[in-house]
């Protein structure tokens, strides 16, 4: 194969209409574009996404729902139990970074009370709910 033998499949590029070109090639006058409004103009074809021709269209009809925060966006949850799996007495965000148990768009992490915990720890700079506080607090730890 050389770069001059290169051509397109055959069907996959079409002949471009040759409009305007008399009766008998049947896109003669209007050119296919049929008698007046804003298909037949130049430039006017487009319509706007969600355009119903001024019936009230479906996204003004419904009403406004829910609110993504992108604070929960960028944080990570960290299930309680998997604290045990880092070494260390203290554990801060890059701790959790270096242990994979938090991805790497994460900007922020909350651990999440799920399972148990049997060894002391003390978290730095990273939110915990209420239940994983009181968790790790039973165990003998601190959150900081």
């Amino acid at each position: 194969m050389r770069l001059n033998t290169l051509k397109p499949a055959e069907g996959a590029r079409e002949d471009a209409r040759r409009v305007g070109r008399g009766i008998g090639s049947g896109l003669g006058k209007t050119c296919g574009r049929g008698h007046k409004g804003s298909f037949a103009r130049a430039g006017k074809g487009k319509i706007k996404p969600g355009f119903e021709g001024g019936q009230m269209p479906l996204q003004r009809r419904l009403p406004k729902v829910g609110f993504r925060s992108k604070l929960k966006a960028d944080t990570a949850e960290v299930l309680l139990y998997k604290l045990a799996l880092i070494e260390g007495d203290t554990i801060d965000f890059a701790a959790l970074r270096a242990a994979k148990l938090v991805p790497s768009t994460a900007k922020r992490a909350k651990v999440v009370n799920k399972g148990e915990l049997s060894r002391k720890i003390t978290l730095k700079g990273i939110a915990a709910t209420a239940g994983a506080k009181a968790a790790i607090e039973a165990a003998g730890g601190s959150v900081e």
